[in-house]
């Protein structure tokens, strides 16, 4: 009886504890893991409601000037200020680029456009010699659940990956699944939900390993938190509860 007793406080301890294998990212991996970036998935395409900013740059910077939005602020970085420099994508897909014209961005990424319009600048000989670069301006991303810091978040990369993204949100909690991680994303009108295991390794080779524009990302409670908040009570209690049948097994051996 008393051995029994003895078991059942070490079973009820170690349940409301975490293992190391439950909060440990990249578990599987080690120094020798060499894997080649592939980006052939990141075909982020442009969809209605972004703002681009487009860059000409040539050697002579007066050549550019026709092709480039003047800028406000040099030195702001002021995402709102930084939207009144850019092209908002509507509906029609369509762009009024300087001297160009109407251009079409239907199911084009950003790198295809930044090909486009360098062509056609240099077919039409306007330019030699220049570079266009594109960035996304209203790119956001969203992560909710067990973070230190959930909430929506603008940013300009567009090779953000979900271990970044968790880092905006200042990381997991101790109370964080790390195993149970939803990720939430719509493209062209369907809307998918991806799990993600960060313990491992295997999500850093999937598409939905890059954030794109918009994602939703949910971190949910382990089995600690849900038990807290649910009928045994809090953790406290549960240290109570703990040391009330840690003593009473005690008593009994004792006596």
């Amino acid at each position: 009886m008393k051995n029994f007793l003895v078991v059942i406080v070490v079973v009820f301890v170690l349940a409301s504890c975490s293992t190391n294998s439950q909060l440990i990212y990249l578990k599987d991996t080690d120094s020798n893991n060499f894997n080649k970036v592939d980006y052939s998935n990141l075909r982020n395409n442009i969809e209605p409601g972004d703002i681009l900013k487009i860059d000409v740059q040539t050697i002579f910077p007066e050549a550019a000037l026709p092709y480039n939005i003047p800028i406000l602020n040099s030195n702001s970085s002021n995402l709102q200020v930084l939207k009144l420099e850019g092209y908002f994508i509507d509906e029609s897909m369509m762009i009024n680029y300087p001297v160009l014209g109407e251009l079409s961005v239907e199911d084009l990424s950003l790198d295809q456009l930044e090909n486009k319009i360098t062509q056609l600048l240099l077919e039409g000989g306007h330019l030699t010699n220049h570079i266009v670069k594109i960035k996304r301006l209203n790119s956001k991303f969203t992560v909710l659940g067990q973070v230190h810091n959930p909430g929506t978040f603008s940013n300009i990369d567009e090779k953000l990956n979900i271990l970044q993204a968790l880092g905006y949100a200042g990381d997991l909690t101790i109370e964080g699944k790390r195993k149970d991680i939803t990720l939430i994303r719509e493209k062209n009108g369907i809307r998918k939900i991806h799990k993600i295991d960060l313990t491992n390794s295997d999500f850093l080779s999937k598409a939905h390993y890059q954030i794109r524009n918009n994602d939703v990302i949910i971190v949910n409670p382990n089995y600690s938190k849900v038990k807290s908040a649910g009928f045994i009570g809090s953790s406290s209690s549960i240290a109570s509860i703990s040391s009330l049948l840690l003593s009473v097994t005690l008593l009994i051996i004792n006596k």
